[in-house]
């Protein structure tokens, strides 16, 4: 088992395209070719966790927050960063994260959330932008079934809670072979009429790569002729955040109490009660505060997230309650989805949760 195949795992469920633009996920030490002892799944990496995941035996930490976001001048050891950095490459420890890519599948972060709460009906809260392209292609009528079964196999035709969605249209393509050519049908040096359908089929950008090979391996034709386009379409299964509902409408504070004791929080700052029950739900794990107004679009009684700062409550309006569960308490159970990720895969393989809370916030109870 290399560290490479883990990655590809992670990377074929939260593609590194999908991360924000001022992101750095990936992996950040070490070599995706080293043969992998083991893996540690953490929040944060930090020096204690490196240090836990030597103990362990382990040398790769998937994490879902980077332990780099900005470059490293220099690395002397004067902060958290640093020190892990330093640590990790002693050791020989990859440390690989899956963040914003983790945030915008619906399966992600928000998913994790949405089951600890049992939200049904989910949906993603802004549908992230520039994220399908559709492909045309002209196949001989008699073996378009298997070109458009390899395009579906490959994760085309999706849209909604539908799949295999295709269209197609029948009519008469031209084409003559140079000398050296070797055409399916038809001679070289002679113009070839060939009743083909043309075929259509949206799908993800990340799979651009994927998809054609796809349809190479199943064309007959020496020369594959297709186009690739943008759409406008939003992916709705791809963006941040994540709207959904309970199963019955609660009060208020009966689901304060049980947001309170779902997620473990000492404390939830909220924004002003309203008096109405609670069933529509929005959230976004980690710091939430931009979608405070996709919250109030979606008809959300409640927006759950982290990090909200002081006049950023003043934008529920008295229109939502705004719940800060805190940011650490929001994301924490990814460390469980990670694992279990890989688990799932690797069942014979060693994947490890850390025993450490990273949370570097603290509560003063008396």
């Amino acid at each position: 088992m290399k560290i490479a195949d883990i990655i590809a795992l992670l990377e074929s469920i939260a593609p590194p395209s999908l991360q924000e633009s001022y992101d750095n996920a990936g992996l950040l030490t070490g070599n995706a070719g080293w043969a992998c002892t083991g893996a540690l799944c953490t929040l944060d990496a930090t020096e204690e966790i490196v240090n836990e995941a030597i103990q362990l035996g382990c040398n790769l930490v998937v994490a879902h927050h980077p332990i780099i976001f900005g470059g490293l001048k220099k690395i002397t050891g004067r902060n958290y960063v640093e020190k892990t950095i330093i640590t990790a490459i002693k050791n020989d420890i990859a440390i690989y994260a899956i963040h914003t890519n983790l945030d915008n599948v619906i399966a992600g972060v928000n998913g994790m959330m949405a089951d600890k709460l049992g939200l049904v009906n989910r949906k993603i809260l802004s549908p992230k932008e520039a994220t399908l392209k559709k492909l045309f292609t002209f196949v001989p009528v008699e073996q378009a079934e298997q070109v458009r079964t390899a395009l579906f196999e490959a994760g085309a035709g999706h849209i909604g809670n539908y799949n295999e969605c295709s269209f197609g249209v029948e009519g008469t393509g031209t084409f003559k072979g140079e000398e050296g050519t070797n055409p399916f049908v038809g001679r070289p040096g002679e113009r070839h009429y060939e009743q083909e359908l043309k075929i259509e089929v949206i799908f993800p950008g990340y799979l651009q790569a994927a998809l054609i090979r796809a349809l190479r391996t199943a064309h007959p034709y020496e020369e594959v002729a297709y186009d690739i386009v943008d759409v406008a379409n939003t992916h709705p299964g791809i963006g941040a955040g994540l709207v959904g509902e309970l199963p019955h409408a609660v009060a208020e504070t009966a689901f304060l109490k049980q947001l309170k004791q779902a997620f473990g929080c000492q404390v939830i700052r909220h924004t002003a009660l309203r008096g109405k029950p609670v069933r529509k739900i929005a959230l976004c794990g980690g710091a939430g505060s931009f979608l405070v107004s996709k919250a109030l679009g979606a008809g959300a009684d409640i927006y759950i997230t982290g990090d909200m700062k002081y006049h950023e409550f003043f934008d529920a309006n008295g229109r939502l309650i705004i719940a800060d569960i805190g940011h650490f308490e929001s994301e924490q159970f990814t460390i469980d989805l990670l694992a279990g990720i890989l688990q799932e895969k690797f069942p014979t393989f060693a994947v490890l949760k850390t025993a450490l809370k990273t949370n570097p916030v603290h509560y003063f109870v008396d």
